[in-house]
């Protein structure tokens, strides 16, 4: 699997003098400001000619840089309030593609950000955006040759050092695994190939895989997960898989992470049928499994120390068809709560209860632990916050600040969420209704119009996964995070045709990988 690999150049002079460059990206504050005074004159001089140069991208023939190609991107304002390093990701997009197209194989960039914490890792955010906006989806690649589609081999960095460079050579590769995961389209990335994808991407790695197919055991033990592929177990290419992730770093374990990864390779709605074109994208409703195993691919080529990773992805098709669960139908979850349907186009939360009970129980016996879902979960998501990450964590959560955290990390890495609160309304929504069940899945209405529409379903994946009784007031209590990525899992939130952004996995790279 080929990535745009990072190397460290120490500075603008060794990086003018780099023999495999073939070009020059400059993502300034001030674009006059480098630190070269021949490199500068020109740029002025550029200036005074085109008064483009310093305003937006452009690319100018100079014979003082590699490639006498020299790009020059202007980050615009950085002071306002609602500014941050997403500046000079948008701007470094448009300047890999340019140089790209004027035939770079190998740019070298430099990046001039405010001496402030908001800007403190311009530079890595720059070299991530690149390589976001270079990747082109696995079917591509596959029909056109890799060389064709992704020329772009190498990028050099100026300011970082070897050990920075493998960092965000690790993290770009996770990042690449869950684009691929979660990009590709619904047959060639079918449940088992989904797992299949899975087992080749870790072969030989410090994660271990099991994946589980045998469709009596995951009756047995994934119950909620099955109902969803109920109409699906009539093809045999549709058949589900739960694939098992684990990690164990090396010395002594001190903290023990397990996510759950919502893996819909495709979502119907099922019998509740996504009608009005709404099912154009639903081969994407696998970005939060997708995101769950490029997390794990950056840990394996990291290996961090004293800390075990455990994750569980759920790879389902939500079919149509006779034999598909309904609403008003009760399920037992494997954590052995009665779970009356409200909407089968609520699939996701049932995958997610059963895969988060059996982590419950490693949880019990970990050390340190915390737990994750993660989800393209809800269209409330991106309606309430846009194209950011949506946040929502239990009391044990929240008295760690662990969501506060994660956001606070994710700003300056440019992968940036919103944090929302679990409240008293949220589990009254879900309660059951009568004594036939225990919790109601969720109601029968688009959850972009339901009141706190991405907040209630946390509610359900505690009561239905049996962590209500791993609260915050428990003797034992579970820190547990729902990250909804329905706004940030693509970008500019088209969900046919976006580029999936491997959201969160930068920032939960920088915050446990760091």
């Amino acid at each position: 699997m080929a990535l745009p690999i990072p190397y460290a150049v120490t500075d603008v002079a060794a990086a003018l003098l780099d023999p495999q460059a073939d070009a020059f990206i400059l993502v300034a504050a001030d674009p006059m400001s480098v630190p070269d005074a021949a490199l500068a004159q020109f740029i002025r001089q550029a200036a005074g000619i085109d008064k483009r140069v310093g305003n937006e991208t452009l690319l100018l023939h100079c014979a003082l840089v590699p490639g006498q190609k020299l790009i020059i991107a202007p980050s615009g304002a950085l002071h306002r309030d609602f500014d941050d390093v997403r500046c000079f990701a948008d701007v470094a997009k448009q300047a890999v593609t340019l140089a790209k197209n004027a035939g770079a194989r190998c740019p070298v960039v430099w990046v001039q950000a405010p001496a402030e914490h908001t800007y403190s890792r311009a530079t890595e955010v720059v070299y991530l955006a690149m390589a976001q906006a270079l990747w082109q989806p696995l079917e591509g690649r596959e029909a056109l040759g890799q060389d064709k589609v992704e020329p772009v081999a190498a990028i050099g960095v100026v300011g970082i050092d070897e050990t920075e460079a493998h960092y965000l050579s690790a993290v770009e590769a996770g990042r690449r695994l869950a684009r691929d995961l979660c990009g590709t389209e619904p047959e060639r990335m079918a449940p088992r190939r989904f797992a299949d994808y899975c087992v080749k991407a870790f072969d030989g790695s410090a994660v271990r895989v099991q994946v589980e197919t045998d469709v009596d055991k995951l009756l047995a033990e994934y119950p909620l997960l099955m109902a969803v592929a109920r109409s699906s177990l009539q093809v045999d290419r549709h058949k589900p898989a739960v694939i098992r992730l684990e990690y164990q770093g090396e010395g002594e374990i001190t903290e023990t992470l397990l996510f759950a990864g919502k893996g819909l390779v495709y979502d119907t709605g099922g019998a509740d049928l996504k009608i009005n074109g709404g099912m154009a994208g639903m081969s994407r409703d696998k970005g939060g499994a997708a995101a769950v195993a490029g997390f794990m691919q950056s840990i394996a080529l990291l290996k961090p120390k004293g800390i075990r990773v455990i994750a569980e992805i759920g790879a389902v098709r939500n079919s149509i068809g006779s034999d598909a669960f309904v609403p008003d139908e009760i399920i037992k979850s494997h954590a052995g709560v009665r779970v009356r349907i409200g909407n089968t186009d609520a699939e996701g939360r049932l995958v997610l209860a059963d895969l988060m009970s059996h982590l419950r129980e490693d949880a019990a016996k970990a050390v340190n632990p915390t737990l994750f879902s993660v989800a393209t979960l809800t269209g409330h998501a991106a309606r309430a916050v846009g194209p950011y990450t949506a946040l929502v964590e239990n009391g044990a959560a929240l008295r760690r600040h662990l969501s506060a955290k994660l956001a606070a990390v994710g700003d300056i890495w440019g992968d940036p969420s919103e944090v929302s609160r679990s409240r008293r309304e949220d589990f009254s929504f879900i309660k059951a209704r009568s004594c036939a069940d225990d919790v109601l899945s969720c109601n029968n209405a688009p959850s972009s119009v339901t009141a706190r529409g991405h907040q209630f379903p946390m509610a359900f994946l505690v009561v239905a996964s049996g962590l209500d009784q791993a609260s915050a007031q428990a003797a034992t209590p579970l820190p547990y995070v729902h990250i909804d990525i329905a706004g940030s899992g693509v970008d500019g939130g088209d969900w046919q045709h976006g580029k999936p952004s491997a959201s969160p996995v930068v920032a939960l790279a920088a915050h446990y990988l760091l």
